[in-house]
């Protein structure tokens, strides 16, 4: 693992009772980068979140935050926005962050202050002294969010940090969560957003039933699923690939009301693909090569459990 790294996962596997959920899984996260860590549901993020932070036991393996395992003492420094999002319902928005701030080592002047200008960033300022419950759920989730990074921590842990809200608060929130990048904290990000993994992250790690199923940077990624994608729009059925020649390798990712994805194996001629279909039959209305998209890879890796998320 990396001397800079800020969590170390070795020879990770979690099992309860007979069942394996996560199986020899080994990765690190640099210190200062923002790490995707991806995945359909039930593939085991939460559960290796879980264990990271001293909540499951492993049942083999190690996971470390700065070089030892996680303690409560350090806390100050993490900040976690679990899925399940825990706030005191009861209680005003202003009260419950402030509270939360004076645990994060805070003075009560100092967490009001601070609460009060995220409030005014994020556009509910005159929720302060709101009930929690009486909030909708995106606006429970921005004051989740803001009790995760009041203390400015070193390590964010979010899962799912975006997941409700529309276009504009969903890039609202990634600017924060950006901000923090760059201010020196380390992120490890867990969505299934594929565009901002591409903004945000510098590598990323694709879990499937409890193990890696790729690691590395997202050009890295995209190279090891061959780099290129062709995105055509045809009228009829496209033939086979399989029963046409010089298509070999060449995978049918998606077609649905005549657009269809091709991810060609790598190193293929884009233009030999088209003159093959063309060959074969196929009307052919547009052909484009692009780059691949993490979504593309994320739908062909998890098959219909990417279509439930």
């Amino acid at each position: 693992m990396s001397s800079a790294a800020v969590v170390e996962v070795e020879h990770f596997r979690m099992a309860f009772g007979a069942t394996t959920v996560i199986d020899d899984l080994s990765f690190d996260i640099r210190r200062g980068e923002t790490f995707g860590f991806l995945g359909s549901n039930g593939s085991g993020k939460t559960t290796t979140i879980r264990a990271l932070l001293g909540i499951y036991e492993p049942t083999a393996g190690r996971l470390l935050i700065d070089g030892r395992p996680f303690r409560p003492e350090a806390s100050t420094r993490l900040g976690y926005l679990p899925e399940e999002r825990g706030l005191y319902r009861k209680e005003s928005v202003l009260d419950t962050m402030v509270y939360f701030g004076r645990l994060k080592g805070m003075n009560a002047a100092a967490a009001r202050a601070w609460c009060l200008a995220y409030l005014e960033r994020v556009g509910i300022p005159g929720l302060a002294k709101t009930r929690l419950d009486k909030l909708s759920g995106g606006q429970q989730q921005k004051v989740q969010l803001g009790v995760t990074v009041m203390n400015e921590p070193e390590l964010l842990i979010l899962d799912e940090p975006t997941k409700g809200f529309d276009p504009v608060n969903r890039r609202l929130l990634m600017d924060i969560i950006e901000e923090q990048r760059r201010a020196g904290a380390t992120v490890m990000m867990v969505t299934h957003q594929m565009e901002e993994v591409e903004r945000l992250c510098d590598r990323v790690l694709l879990l499937k039933d409890g193990k890696a199923r790729a690691y590395g940077t997202v050009a890295e990624v995209q190279e090891a699923f061959g780099g290129t994608t062709i995105r055509l729009r045809h009228e009829g059925v496209l033939p086979d690939l399989a029963t046409i020649a010089g298509l070999a390798g060449t995978r049918l990712v998606a077609d649905r009301d005549g657009e269809a994805e091709l991810a060609p194996p790598a190193g293929a001629d884009a233009s030999s693909i088209l003159a093959a279909l063309v060959g074969a039959g196929a009307r052919i209305a547009s052909f484009t090569p692009v780059r691949r998209s993490l979504d593309s890879i994320f739908i062909e890796v998890y098959g219909e459990q990417a279509g439930e998320q």
